[in-house]
């Protein structure tokens, strides 16, 4: 029987130049394209791999090269287009150990190919039981010895015999997971970066109809003056608007590095494969009729990313707006829009092609700059992942404002923003609606839930696009707050008491109102925004200037520049009404020809309570940030080891009866049905103890429990989701007539079957609390904490975090919830202990992160007393995991 392999062991990937390429398991039928490869090698790469020279493989040789297990010898191919241009593989020589050998294509050398399959092979090695390569190599050949030693696993070298032995560790490191990251981002950088600033530029489907998407494009292009050369393409006509026209890109005499794609759907392949053997980076598809069609057009969508993929071109699009760059340099505009923002530090992105016209209008409307801007529609292939990776970067963004209806891979976005928040800030709204992708409901998390795990992210996160603009012309005009304190300047009283009422509602603490009366000029101003905004007590200021008439605006607008000049807290403005940067609080910018303001420029909004609002979002964000990233604590006393074998031993015992296919040896299974394991045992592995309880089928049973537990206890329905209802507890029974008497009502409410459970009374007071873990197919495991009251609990009071859980993460999962001030002794209840449930926080994260196989932990109530927590029940279910999580292990596009 043929062997088979793990789907996940294939993936598109970028390599290190920005293009991309397939990596898969080599299989018989790659004969002919092994031969192949083999014959474009150069003397010099066949002798550094077979130690002398070989000219040609032989039918033997090319059979046992193409035919593997897939367990005790695995080899992997790259790919771009239909030629094989790299191969790396694994025999196993001994239990845990193998040897390792690649071979590059001469003319694909240097671009990162071989390092990519290093990282394959390893994970695949992992899942078959390998923790050590082994690689005989020639002195002379220095690339593959900087390869092993790059790749950040421990490696060890000995010469012997004229050749270097290196052996290679395979347990993943810190170091190791470093240098793919770091990998990552340099090759998905690169490969928008070659979007973004194209040397020469083709216009695909660019017809004389006035009107038409390709000859919108190709105008738009022109009249933004894009510094390098514009080809229009056409098969008919000779020239499109005043430009000579080609019947095909490969008619072109010249490079081109972008197209942008506006033929009918149905042609969309062929000129992808065009575009291909032309050499095109790549493509902005602004044809519809694809995804958004119904699933014949997401077929024909996920065949458009597959053929480019193949042949190493990235896509944006289709059915997008385009792309743009207003660096000087470049003046790039391959959007359906016309108006395009002049230059700035903000980068935009949207993944509606619709509505990217709209948003490029408000944001000119409001005087901001962009420094690029990126719609990708139904985003087969480039997404915003992608851009993030570029803005971080680009020295020419400082801001980054993100459009999203879904998320493809939720996990690396919120790893990417965590890192990329910490220097540059990203302001995200994300819609209900999701045509494509995960959404909220997919995933199983509730919208909330999003909004706390981009809260631990560092996101920004607003409801609408007015607030996107909002808070994005602050975060690019104006330094970050310090604090929540706020000085209000204003010449209306009332005004002055809206911001101040809107200040308290957002969680900011506003200082006394100063009212300059109506008549309040440029001094009065500015004498007063000086004297606030040198006071210690304050950290930004809101400045609100509505004449009842005409004043002198630009006085007053000048005075309130000079003032903030240098001052390193933010100041923001109602100045008379406007929305946006208004002419007069405008810095100028570095150059005469430069529209759009600068560093320093004062924002202005429509309203005091909208200023308010968007000095909220900044100031969150300013604490997140003013807090350094610190890895999870390190966790002495768990035995992660007895977790897995536990896990393992449950999981066999499950699936005894199904029988494994031949060949498929470790790794990963289908995913079967939910299968239970004994919570207790499981928790006790990471230092948690759960308070022992006895299930009781009878009155004499239940005492003789209590008398083996210690009196009081409690009597409750055993059923796991019982302390969701009312009426199922009895508490404080100190005596056998009470647990007889306890257990008769229960018969005589549920019936005479009813499983009840004995637990002794924990200590009081304590609040009660609900902690749980669930893995999301998307965002991977997820720690959730709530109360349990009743109320808590109909109203959804819920926080989220995404597991490991640091120590700052688990203080702030508990602040998260509405609730909160009853464990810190408000409304009555005494203060508990905060600090052990941070700590139970902090080891059930650790259990997510390292046990993929747990689908659902439920702890369910967690009491927190005065100086401990207390788990009264725990349940846990498995599942076996179908692949790696989507952010773990080799790179690859998703």
């Amino acid at each position: 029987m043929e062997a088979h392999y793990p789907a996940h062991w294939e993936a598109d990937v970028v390599l290190a130049d920005g293009g991309t390429a397939h990596v898969r398991p080599i299989r018989p039928a790659d004969a002919d394209r092994l031969r192949s490869f083999y014959s474009r090698l150069s003397d010099e790469s066949i002798y550094f791999r077979f130690f002398g020279p070989r000219p040609r493989l032989s039918d033997k040789e090319v059979e046992r090269f193409t035919n593997v297990d897939y367990v005790n010898r695995v080899a992997l191919i790259a790919t771009i287009g239909a030629e094989m241009v790299a191969v790396i593989r694994y025999d196993r020589t001994a239990p845990g150990e193998a040897e390792v050998a690649f071979l590059v294509e001469d003319a694909h050398q240097g671009r990162g190919v071989a390092s990519v399959l290093l990282e394959h092979l390893a994970a695949t090695a992992r899942e078959r039981g390998i923790e050590r390569f082994v690689a005989d190599v020639l002195p002379a050949n220095m690339r593959m010895m900087g390869l092993l030693r790059q790749a950040g696993y421990t490696a060890q070298s000995q010469f012997a015999d004229g050749v270097v032995r290196m052996t290679l560790d395979l347990t993943p490191t810190d170091t190791s997971a470093e240098v793919t990251a770091a990998r990552e981002h340099r090759a998905e950088s690169r490969s928008i970066a070659r979007l973004l600033t194209p040397g020469s530029i083709a216009v695909i489907g660019a017809s004389r109809e006035p009107g038409g998407v390709g000859q919108t494009a190709l105008r738009n292009l022109l009249a933004a003056d894009f510094t390098g050369p514009v080809y229009p393409v056409h098969r008919e006509v000779r020239a499109v608007a005043g430009v000579r026209a080609y019947p095909s890109v490969g008619a072109i005499g010249d490079e081109v590095d972008l197209a942008v794609v506006a033929v009918p759907a149905e042609s969309v392949i062929d000129v992808v494969k065009e575009c291909a053997e032309k050499g095109v980076h790549g493509l902005v598809v602004v044809s519809s009729g694809f995804g958004e069609t119904g699933p014949q057009g997401k077929a024909r969508q996920d065949e458009l990313a597959r053929i480019a993929r193949a042949y190493g071109l990235r896509v944006v699009g289709p059915n997008c707006l385009g792309i743009a760059n207003t660096d000087p340099a470049v003046r790039l505009n391959a959007t359906l829009a016309a108006t395009v923002p002049g230059r700035g530090k903000v980068g935009f992105f949207s993944q509606s092609g619709a509505l990217g016209t709209a948003l490029l209008q408000r944001v000119a409307q409001r005087g901001m700059g962009i420094s690029s801007f990126v719609s990708a529609g139904n985003r087969a292939d480039v997404s915003g992942n992608d851009l993030l990776q570029y803005w971080e970067e680009d020295d020419s963004t400082e801001v980054i404002l993100l459009y999203l209806e879904s998320l493809g891979n939720p996990r690396k976005f919120t790893r990417l923003a965590r890192r990329i928040a910490r220097s540059k800030p990203i302001v995200v709204v994300k819609s209900g609606g999701t045509p494509s992708g995960h959404s909220a409901e997919e995933l199983g998390l509730p919208d909330s839930a999003i909004s706390s795990l981009f809260a631990q992210a560092g996101l920004i996160r607003v409801d609408d696009l007015i607030q996107l603009f909002d808070v994005g012309q602050l975060l690019a005009y104006q330094p970050l707050p310090a604090g929540p304190r706020v000085a209000l300047v204003t010449n209306s009283d009332a005004l002055g008491l809206l911001a101040a009422d809107a200040c308290v509602a957002a969680g900011l603490e506003p200082r006394p109102p100063v009212n300059l009366g109506p008549a309040a000029g440029a001094t009065e101003f500015g004498t007063a925004l000086a004297g606030e905004l040198d006071s210690p007590d304050v950290d930004a200021a809101v400045v609100i200037y509505m004449p009842p008439i005409p004043g002198d605006t630009e006085a007053v607008a000048a005075e309130l520049l000079r003032v903030s000049k240098d001052v390193p807290k933010p100041v923001l403005t109602t100045f008379r009404g406007h929305l946006g940067m208004h002419p007069a609080l405008r810095v100028a910018g570095p150059s005469a020809d430069q529209a759009t303001p600068a560093r320093g420029s004062i924002p202005s909004y429509a309203a005091p309570e909208e200023a308010v609002r968007a000095l909220a979002h900044v100031v969150q964000y300013a604490t997140w940030r003013a807090h350094p990233a610190v890895p999870p604590p390190e966790l002495d006393d768990i035995d992660t080891g007895r977790a897995r074998a536990l896990v393992s031993a449950t999981l066999s015992t499950a699936a005894a009866d199904a029988s494994p296919e031949p060949g498929a040896g470790a790794g990963f299974a289908e995913p079967g049905p939910p299968v239970e394991i004994d919570a207790t045992e499981l928790l006790s592995c990471y230092g948690l103890t759960v308070w022992p309880a006895e299930v009781v089928r009878s009155p004499d049973e239940a005492v003789a429990a209590a008398e083996r537990l210690g009196w009081p206890v409690v009597l409750k329905v055993a059923d796991p989701g019982a302390s969701r209802r009312a009426g199922t507890v009895r508490l404080g029974l100190t005596g056998p007539q009470m647990v007889c008497h306890a257990y008769a009502e229960f018969a005589d409410q549920l019936g005479a079957e009813v499983e009840l459970a004995v637990q002794r009374m924990a200590p009081q007071p304590a609040v009660p609390t609900v902690v749980g873990v669930v893995e999301d197919p998307a965002f991977g495991p997820v720690v959730s904490f709530g109360l349990g009251e009743v109320t808590a609990r109909l109203l959804l009071d819920q926080g989220f975090r995404l597991a490991p859980l640091t120590g700052e993460d688990a203080a702030a999962l508990v602040r998260s919830v509405r609730a909160a001030p009853l464990l810190f002794g408000q409304y009555g209840y005494p203060p508990v202990a905060v600090d052990a449930l941070e700590e139970l926080l902090v080891r059930v994260g650790r259990l997510a992160h390292d046990l993929p196989e747990v689908a659902r932990l439920n702890l369910d109530q967690v009491l927190v007393g005065e100086s401990n927590v207390m788990i009264l029940g725990a349940r846990a279910t498995l599942r076996t995991p179908a692949g790696p999580r989507l952010d773990g292990g080799p790179r690859r596009l998703s």
